[in-house]
């Protein structure tokens, strides 16, 4: 029986469990093999994501529907990361990890000094708009990429047909070709993940018997109250049931739990996203801007690390308080990059602008992999769900 794409991960998954388990700290030998797969892959992002968006915005009938894409997918970006937020900050008081956690003088002397600010809104929407095409594409700003992919997909869209056909005919291709570099890369994805895997358990297996067990028991269980709600919409919302949703995309979720890598992830995305049979004119403009706007993972963690922290300071919050929380937990949600350990840095951020001691670094930093694997899984995934439901709205129109 041939094995296709998911068959092979797994296998290569399960040999890296083995081998992390035997070898220990000694399997990082092979961190290379895996950096090598997520550098592909991000190396494939950048221009997938353009011109897929470009040749699914030639698609759409007009300006009209652009709009209307957007205002649908904004509204479900800022629902799903409320409720994700309050999951996590509920997650954690309910565990209430941090109790009895003492911060050590050698834990704090790991992180010193100030860690960042909270970024305004002004400058969240002003870091949206590119000032250099080249360096958006140089730096992998998927963001940048989406603003300029749009400006252009308009500016196409109101040419005449003679030059609106030959455009849309070289974005398809271009589209294609990068696709079909994504397809090449994904045959090594059996040796990259499995070495991901493999350093994963070697390195971090033994945390999960540490005190911060019950801190990653309660995270995971607010993450999977999130996938089970994603289920649920699935189910009486889109055209999709959770089964089968899960099977064809399986391959995608091995990919963000080993590379904890949105912008890695993104160019399995799109694939997956066009073998489920979603309108291109959707995902490829609803996935590589959930990939900055839309990080249900994430922001679940900055709840919880948030509590976490607050409990082994000794710090209670008003019912006020927590509108405050709330608010800036969403907007620094935003900040995170797409790449491994970016929320963690988030994180810090958030728990230094509510006056909590940042030595939480020392603690939850010590197992931000373990952290970063959920993370990655529930933001890509909000993202696909997402495109699924605009998708069914889209086609009741029709």
């Amino acid at each position: 029986m041939k094995l296709g794409p998911g068959g092979r991960i797994l296998i290569g998954m399960l040999a890296g469990v083995a081998l992390g388990a035997v070898l220990g700290e000694r399997v990082a030998a092979i961190q290379p093999l895996g950096d090598l797969f997520i550098t592909l892959l991000v190396l494939a992002a950048a221009p997938l994501v353009f011109f897929n968006l470009l040749a699914g915005l030639t698609s759409l009938a007009d300006t009209r529907t652009l709009g209307r894409l957007a205002g649908k997918t904004f509204g479900y970006f800022l629902s799903t990361e409320l409720v994700a937020l309050s999951l996590g900050l509920g997650a954690a008081a309910l565990l209430r990890p941090g109790d009895g956690m003492r911060l050590t003088e050698s834990a704090a002397e790991q992180v010193t000094g100030p860690v960042g600010e909270a970024p305004s809104v002004a400058d969240v929407l002003l870091d949206m708009i590119p000032s250099n095409v080249f360096r958006a594409f140089g730096d992998g700003n998927v963001v940048q990429l989406v603003v300029l992919g749009l400006l252009l997909g308009v500016a196409t869209l109101a040419l005449g047909d003679g030059p609106r056909a030959r455009l849309a005919t070289l974005y398809e291709d271009a589209a294609r070709l990068f696709r079909r570099l994504v397809h090449m890369i994904l045959w090594t994805a059996p040796v990259g993940i499995g070495a991901l895997v493999a350093v994963t358990v070697g390195r971090y297996g033994a945390e999960l018997i540490s005190p911060m067990a019950r801190f990653l028991a309660g995270l995971w269980g607010a993450q999977l109250v999130i996938v089970t709600g994603y289920m649920l919409l699935l189910r009486f919302f889109s055209d999709y049931r959770p089964a089968h949703f899960l099977r064809v995309s399986g391959s995608l979720w091995a990919t963000t739990a080993a590379t904890t890598s949105s912008l890695a992830s993104l160019s399995v995305g799109l694939e997956t996203a066009r073998r489920l049979g979603l309108p291109r004119g959707v995902y490829s403009f609803a996935l590589p801007l959930g990939v900055q706007l839309n990080k249900d993972g994430t922001a679940a963690m900055l709840g919880a690390v948030l509590i976490f922290t607050a409990q082994a300071a000794g710090v209670s919050f008003s019912p006020a308080d927590f509108v405050t929380i709330l608010l800036l937990g969403l907007l620094l949600s935003e900040g995170s990059g797409g790449v491994p350990g970016g929320g963690f840095v988030i994180a810090l951020i958030y728990v230094q602008a509510l006056n909590l001691p940042i030595e939480v670094a020392a603690i939850v930093g010590g197992i931000y992999r373990l952290v970063d694997m959920g993370n990655t899984t529930v933001n890509i995934m909000g993202d696909m769900v997402g495109a699924s439901l605009v998708a069914r709205s889209e086609a009741r129109r029709t």
